[in-house]
């Protein structure tokens, strides 16, 4: 991935910003009053406000932003943002040449409906390209990075906690092999993952911080590498086929290296020609996918890090791979704005191309019951495709800001997107949508 610092986002368009909107009202509002609204009004314009469905159903928007207030209408502030917004490209033309090639599928899906959006929660983003920041254990919990804080937002309550706090200083509680017991302070958070009852948080120094949800403290930290180019950019949880929790923590010195949860042990240490920016394990845990700063990803057997297959066919690099629950497809997210589906029984070709609107797709998850696959692009858009429409057919979540993550509950009932905005960062809440035909005899 890019050797950037943090929080750059200069890439983007500065100018169309939600929050250069609300700035340039301030700067009125604090320029001898020379602006039509009061300070009162700024106020209320930009009050920390949650939005419910039946507030959503009789007309507030979603994020609480109160068009009616604004010198612009979100329809031409939604072209604006579609025309000045710049994708980040490693390769130049990337996804210009997409554009030119792949159209967008067929929107009008409902898989998912508003249900609320909370301002109280603020995610946040240390790297453009790293997105992995949302993880809901349920579908009332909710585990997301918000500054230096790994914190928890429960849906049932409106209750959010801290968990960790990485701005001090942070050290193990329990004593493993490897483990630096004297901890680390200031810790600058790239990525997370929480299963169940782990979590684990890969650091910008190679730092990893491991935690049982059920305990308190932590109970393993380490710092796997102490490269030059040392991020963490990402982490998988899963149940190992040798039994087990294990997780993999994919960085940027070309290194996939697989931990054991139970005593926190390296298990496999894999090198690659370049940065890995993600693996995820197939289902029955015999394939992996990896993808990185290259435009091939490769298909690699998990218990010698030997290269079975590539895929070919992006013209960027990748920062998201899924597998689908089946165990035979599986998706690639790439910076040519493009999440293409793959088959692993016919790899030359995938068996889908799916175009973004604004950028590169930084995540992707595939529902428990297989029958969706949700793709993140960095800001404003999130997609639901429907696999039984092999992927033609897709619903477009539309808001505004940076997408700090997206995660379905296990049980694929709630879908969590985190907003990372200086004025409305928030996180979103939509519901699955059943269809109950037996309760339509009776009405």
């Amino acid at each position: 991935m890019s050797d950037h610092n943090l929080y750059e986002f200069n890439y983007m368009a500065g100018a169309g910003e939600m929050e250069d909107f609300i700035d340039e009202i301030e700067d009125e509002n604090y320029d001898g009053g020379a602006g039509d609204m009061g300070v009162d009004e700024y106020e209320m314009l930009t009050k920390v406000t949650d939005t419910s469905a039946a507030q959503a159903r009789k007309g507030k928007d979603i994020q609480g932003i109160q068009w009616d207030r604004l010198n612009i209408t979100r329809e031409r502030y939604r072209l604006t943002r579609l025309e000045q917004y710049r994708n980040y490209q490693n390769i130049p033309s990337s996804g210009e040449a997409v554009d030119k090639e792949c159209k967008q599928m067929e929107k009008g899906g409902k898989f998912y409906e508003f249900f609320h959006n909370t301002r109280l929660v603020k995610p946040t983003i240390l790297h453009f390209q790293l997105r992995n920041l949302v993880w809901a254990t349920s579908k009332h919990d909710v585990y997301l990075i918000s500054n230096y804080s790994v914190m928890h937002w429960s849906s049932l309550t409106g209750n959010l906690s801290e968990i960790i706090n990485f701005a001090g200083h942070v050290a193990p509680t329990e004593k493993y092999a490897g483990s630096l017991l004297e901890g680390f302070s200031q810790t600058q958070i790239s990525t997370l993952a929480v299963k169940d009852n782990f979590l684990v948080a890969g650091g910008f120094q190679g730092e990893l911080t491991c935690k049982r949800l059920d305990k308190k403290g932590v109970s393993f930290c380490t710092r796997i590498t102490y490269d030059d180019n040392a991020i963490t950019n990402a982490i998988e949880i899963y149940d190992s086929l040798r039994g087990g929790t294990h997780f993999m923590a994919s960085n940027n010195d070309c290194g996939v290296r697989e931990y054991d949860m139970e005593k926190f042990q390296i298990l496999n240490h894999f090198q690659f020609p370049w940065p890995v920016n993600h693996t995820s394990i197939s289902p029955d845990c015999k394939l992996m996918t990896v993808v990185g700063d290259n435009l091939d990803g490769l298909l690699v057997d998990p218990q010698n890090g030997k290269t079975v297959a590539s895929v070919v066919g992006h013209r960027d690099y990748s920062f998201a791979s899924a597998w689908h629950p089946d165990g035979h497809t599986f998706a690639t997210g790439n910076q040519d704005k493009t999440c293409r589906v793959w088959d692993v029984r016919q790899l030359s070709s995938p068996v889908a191309i799916l175009k973004g609107n604004l950028g590169a797709a930084r995540s992707i998850r595939f529902s428990s019951d297989g029958q969706f696959m949700v793709v993140a692009e960095p800001a404003d858009f999130v997609h639901v495709y429907s696999t039984k429409a092999n992927y033609k057919k897709r619903q477009e979540i539309d808001f505004f800001g940076e997408i700090s993550g997206v995660s379905l509950s296990p049980d694929d009932e709630c879908m969590y997107i985190g907003i990372w905005d200086r004025t409305y960062a928030s996180l979103l809440q939509y519901n699955r949508r059943h269809s109950y035909g037996y309760l339509d005899s009776y009405l």
